[in-house]
C-alpha cells in the first residue's frame, strides 16, 4: 500500500490559512495548504518555500483526523499526542491520546465560540474525542482482519490506506469526507489516515522454549453507534447497534529460533475472529428513570427484509454464520428471544444456524463452569469453520477460516464477553495444539504466565467495549480475569450495575451526540439559529423545578437534624413540610420520568419512545398521569421540549399524522 506520512510540522500564516509540512522526509515531500477562507485544501508542489510571515506550532501533529462543519465554521481535526501499544509484523500500533481542534474561520477561537450553539457543538466534539479509545497505524490496516488482508493482498499494493479500509470500521470516515473529495483533483492520499474505535493489546509469551506474541483487536463498527439505550436493535440498512469485530492472533516464531525477533520473522499467523452486535429487530428499551427500562419490540412490515440484509451481509464477509444467543428465556428479555426465533424460523436461511444458549439458567450460582456446555454444542461448527493459519514460507494458508460464531445477549456485553472468551480459549488450545507447541491433552490454563495473560487480555477488552456502549466496566469479569466467580466480584458488580444506571438515565444524551455528530448521522445547518434547541430547556417551569426541589428538601432535612431540639412540635412540623415536599418531587420525578431521562437532543427518538403499532411493551412508566392511556397528549408535551419540537413517527405506528397536529409531526433534520 501507499505510505503515510507520520508527522508533521504545523504552520499558520496569519489568518489565511495552515500549512502542514511532512517531517523527517526527503525534501520532495510535499506540504498541505488549507485556505481558512474559502476551506480549499491544496497540495503543495515539491520544494515549495513557506511564505516569510508564518508562525510556527509547538506542537507535532501526528495525522489529520479529518474536518467537521459546524453551525458557524469548518474545524480541521488534527492529532496532537500518540500512545505506542504495540507492535504487529514490525508495524507500530498507536491510540491517539491527544487532538486538536483548529478552526477555518479567522473570526472564531475554539476558547470563546461566538455563539452558545457552536460551543455545545464544540463540547461534544471535545468530549466524544477525550473519552474514545482511537487506534492508528502508519503501516497496518487495523480496520481488516488478517485473512482479509491476504486475500486481496494483490491489488492492494498500489492503493492508498484509506481506499482498502473496511468502511465499517473506518471511524473517522465521515471526517475525511473533504480530503477524499479533494483527492480527486491531487493526490493526497499520504495524508488521509484511517482510525478505528476499538482495542488493541498484544504480549509475548514463551512457551515450551517457543516464542509467542498473542494480540487482541477489536474494531466497533460506525454504523448505528451509540450508547447502551440509545442505539438497540437494527436499522433500514440492516446495520446493527454495538457491533464489534474481534480478532485474536497468535504469532509464533520457527522452533530454530532462540530470541525473540520482530517483523515478518515470524514463521506462523493465526487469526481467529468473532462478532457481536444487537438482536437484529426493531426493538429498544424506554428509559423513564426506573432501574428496568420499558422494553418495546416494533413488528415493522420491513423486520424480517432487513434482519435477512444483515445476515447475508454477514455471510458474504465471514462465511457460515452460528448465531449464539444469550438471552434469558423468561422475564423481562423473553419477547426479543421470542420475536428473534419467530423471524429466524421465517427466514430459514442457508449457512445460518441458530444456537439457543440459557446464560443465566445454565451458569446460576456461579457456575461458569457450565459454559462447556455451550462449547460442547458449537464444537463441530468451530472445528469446520477453522481459523485462518499461514506460513511465512508457503505461498498459501495452511487453513481459511471459513465461517463465524456472532454472539449476543441483549446488551452484547457481559454475557457475551464471558462466552466469545471461552471460544477465543478453546480455539486458541487447539491452534497451539496443532502446531506442537503443547501436547493434545494439555491447555493453556497449564502455562500459569501465557493463561494470566490472556485472561487479563479478555478482561481488558470487555471493560473497554463495556465502557464505550455502556457506561462501566464489563460485569462478571472476575470469571474472565480469575476463572472465577466470586462473591467480591458481585460486589463490583453491583457497583458497576448503579454506575451504569446514573449514566444511562442522566448523562448518556450529549454522549449520544456525540458519536451522532462525529459519524455523519446528524449534519448542523449553517447558521446557529436553527439549532437553538441544543442549548435551551423547553421544559415547564415546574418539570424543571422539581429536581431542584428534592434536592434542597435532602438539604433541610439535613440542616435540621442538626438543629436543637427546642420545641419537639416545631421540629415535627419542620420535617413533615420538607419530607413531604421531597415526596411530592418524587413522586412527580418518577410518574414523569421521561421528562427527567437525558435524551440525545440531535435525533431524539420519539418515533421509539410513543410508538404505537404492532408488536411489544412491557409498560408506558414515565409519561405522566395520563400519558399512556393518550399517547397524543403525552407526545404532544414532549414535543414542545424536545428537539425543539421535532418530532419524528416510526412508519408501521398508529400513531399517524391523522392523529397528532401537523406542526407536530416533522423529520428529524437540521
Amino acid at each position: 500500500m501507499k505510505t503515510l506520512h507520520q508527522r508533521f510540522q504545523l504552520y499558520y500564516e496569519g489568518n489565511d490559512s495552515y500549512i502542514f509540512v511532512p517531517a523527517g522526509e526527503s525534501a520532495s515531500a510535499q506540504s498541505l495548504t488549507i485556505d481558512r477562507s474559502s476551506g480549499a485544501i491544496m497540495l503543495n508542489p515539491s520544494g515549495t518555500s513557506l511564505p516569510p510571515n508564518v508562525r510556527r506550532s509547538g506542537r507535532p501533529v501526528y495525522g489529520i483526523l479529518g474536518i467537521i462543519s459546524l453551525s458557524m465554521s469548518e474545524y480541521v481535526v488534527i492529532i496532537t499526542g500518540r500512545e505506542l501499544r504495540g507492535r504487529i509484523s514490525g508495524h507500530d500500533i498507536y491510540r491517539a491520546t491527544d487532538f486538536d481542534i483548529l478552526p477555518l474561520n479567522p473570526n472564531i477561537t475554539i476558547q470563546h465560540p461566538p455563539h452558545p450553539v457552536e460551543g455545545h457543538l464544540l463540547a461534544l466534539l471535545r468530549s466524544h474525542l477525550s473519552a474514545g479509545f482511537f487506534l492508528f497505524s502508519y503501516g497496518w490496516d487495523l480496520t481488516r482482519r488478517l485473512q482479509a488482508q491476504w486475500n486481496t493482498r494483490a491489488e492492494d499494493e498500489t492503493k492508498a490506506f484509506w481506499q482498502v479500509a473496511d468502511d465499517r470500521f473506518f471511524w473517522n470516515r465521515f471526517l475525511q469526507t473533504r480530503l477524499i473529495e479533494s483527492n480527486v483533483k491531487q493526490d493526497l492520499d499520504a495524508y488521509i489516515l484511517p482510525i478505528v474505535y476499538g482495542t488493541f493489546d498484544i504480549r509475548p509469551v514463551f512457551v515450551q522454549g517457543r516464542h509467542l506474541q498473542l494480540a487482541l483487536v477489536s474494531r466497533r463498527s460506525r454504523f448505528r453507534a451509540g450508547t447502551r439505550y440509545f442505539r438497540r436493535g437494527i436499522d433500514g440498512d440492516g446495520h446493527v447497534a454495538n457491533f464489534n469485530e474481534t480478532e485474536q492472533l497468535l504469532f509464533v516464531e520457527a522452533p530454530s529460533a532462540t530470541a525473540p525477533h520482530t517483523g515478518d520473522e515470524f514463521a506462523s499467523k493465526l487469526s481467529f475472529v468473532q462478532i457481536r452486535g444487537s438482536v437484529p429487530l426493531y426493538w429498544a428499551e424506554i428509559n423513564n428513570l426506573r432501574y428496568k427500562p420499558d422494553l418495546q419490540v416494533m413488528d415493522l412490515p420491513d423486520t424480517a427484509d432487513v434482519m435477512k440484509l444483515h445476515l447475508l451481509e454477514q455471510v458474504s464477509l465471514y462465511g457460515e454464520q452460528i448465531l449464539v444467543n444469550l438471552v434469558n428465556q423468561k422475564g423481562h428479555e423473553q419477547p426479543v428471544k421470542d420475536a428473534f426465533e419467530r423471524y429466524i424460523t421465517q427466514l430459514n436461511l442457508p449457512n445460518v444456524r441458530y444456537e439457543y444458549f440459557d446464560f443465566h439458567n445454565e451458569c446460576k450460582k456461579m457456575r461458569y463452569d457450565r459454559i462447556s456446555v455451550l462449547i460442547d454444542s458449537v464444537k463441530e461448527d468451530l472445528e469446520r469453520q477453522g481459523y485462518f493459519h499461514m506460513n511465512i514460507a508457503d505461498r498459501e494458508p495452511q487453513q481459511l477460516q471459513g465461517g463465524i460464531v456472532r454472539t449476543n445477549c441483549m446488551d452484547n456485553l457481559d454475557r457475551t464477553n464471558v462466552v466469545q472468551g471461552t471460544i477465543a480459549k478453546w480455539t486458541l488450545n487447539k491452534q497451539l495444539q496443532s502446531l506442537g507447541i503443547i501436547a493434545a491433552n494439555s491447555t493453556i490454563d497449564d502455562y500459569p504466565k501465557l493463561s494470566a495473560d490472556f485472561r487479563e487480555m479478555w478482561a481488558d477488552h470487555a471493560d473497554s467495549i463495556a465502557k464505550a456502549y455502556g457506561g462501566s466496566g464489563a460485569l462478571k469479569s472476575d470469571f474472565t480475569r480469575t476463572n472465577k466467580r466470586t462473591k467480591k466480584g458481585l460486589l463490583e458488580d453491583g457497583v458497576k450495575s448503579t454506575v451504569r444506571y446514573l449514566k444511562n438515565n442522566y448523562f448518556d444524551g450529549p454522549r449520544q451526540d456525540g458519536f451522532d455528530l462525529v459519524t455523519g448521522t446528524w449534519v448542523p445547518r449553517k447558521g446557529p439559529t436553527s439549532s437553538l434547541f441544543l442549548v435551551t430547556d423547553g421544559r415547564p417551569l415546574v418539570t424543571r423545578s422539581m429536581p431542584l426541589v428534592a434536592f434542597f428538601s435532602v438539604f433541610m432535612i439535613c440542616a435540621g437534624l442538626t438543629l436543637p431540639r427546642t420545641s419537639e412540635y416545631s421540629l415535627f412540623y419542620y420535617f413533615l413540610l420538607w419530607i413531604t415536599l421531597l415526596t411530592v418531587a418524587n413522586g412527580y420525578m418518577l410518574i414523569n420520568g421521561i421528562d427527567f431521562v437525558s435524551w440525545p437532543k440531535l435525533l431524539p427518538p420519539t418515533d421509539v419512545i410513543y410508538y404505537n403499532g404492532p408488536g411489544f411493551r412491557s409498560a408506558r412508566n414515565g409519561m405522566g398521569l395520563g400519558g399512556a392511556k393518550d399517547l397524543k397528549v403525552a407526545v404532544g408535551k414532549t414535543a414542545k421540549w424536545l428537539n425543539g419540537g421535532r418530532v419524528h413517527v416510526r412508519q408501521g405506528s398508529k400513531l399517524a399524522e391523522g392523529d397528532i397536529p401537523l406542526e407536530l409531526i416533522k423529520k428529524r433534520v437540521d
